[in-house]
């Protein structure tokens, strides 16, 4: 009886012992992951010369912790080696896009210009 407990207990540590090869991640793996996402936004945010507030808000599921850490590390790196910040290209999601003016507005807004002055 002694060794069939034994051998039990032996495969239910080893079925456990698989759990990370099935996909389940433990949950400090979890905050590990959580930690490191949160500082590279942070550091990037920093990098884009986003201010802490506008990154909190861009990314509100991110832990404002890390986001702060990760700002704050890559702020005395920039500062540390004179980096300069590298503005984004792109607008912040949910801003309004310019509209984009057509070749024929163009044209027309300098003849109204000249018809306008011809008086």
């Amino acid at each position: 009886m002694r060794s069939f407990a034994l051998a039990l207990a032996a495969l239910t540590l080893a079925g456990l012992a698989g759990c990370d090869q099935l996909g389940i991640e433990s949950a400090s793996v979890l905050a590990a992951r959580r930690e490191a996402e949160g500082k590279a936004i942070g550091g990037a945010c920093r990098h884009a010369g986003r201010a802490i507030e506008d990154c909190y808000a861009l990314n509100k599921k991110a832990d404002k912790g890390a986001i702060f850490a990760g700002w704050r590390e890559m702020n005395d790196y920039m500062v540390e080696n004179k980096i300069e910040v590298v503005k984004p290209t792109l607008p912040p999601p949910g801003a309004p896009t310019p509209k984009p003016v057509a070749a024929d507005e163009e044209e027309e807004a300098p003849k109204k210009h000249a018809k306008a002055g011809s008086h």
